[in-house]
């Protein structure tokens, strides 16, 4: 959807201190954060997803690896149980980590 139309409001520098605020925090844009905000959608942010993201991010290259050597057929065989388990305890983590941020 584009943003084509201009919408302003008068408030107090207070205010909007806050919403710039809570926009960083969202890591949004003050519009898209008083939009959400104003039409009801929820705005969750829960700072632990960032250790959740980067283990994610370190057995995404892990297993990136495994399917290049397996293309170059320097490998034949590979055990996903461990990367099973660490993907189920890193799902089971972050859902305890969303409902406690809720």
């Amino acid at each position: 959807m584009t943003k084509d139309t201009v919408f302003s409001i008068r408030i107090s520098g207070d205010d909007l201190d806050e919403i710039r605020r809570r926009a960083k925090q969202a890591r949004m844009s003050q519009s898209d954060y008083v939009v959400r905000c104003c039409l009801g959608k929820p705005v969750v942010v829960i700072d632990a997803l960032r250790e959740f993201l980067s283990e994610l991010r370190a057995i995404g290259s892990n297993l990136n690896r495994l399917v290049v050597l397996a293309n170059m057929e320097r490998i034949t065989v590979v055990y996903l149980d461990e990367v099973e388990r660490a993907l189920a305890r890193l799902g089971a983590a972050v859902s305890e980590a969303i409902a406690r941020g809720r």
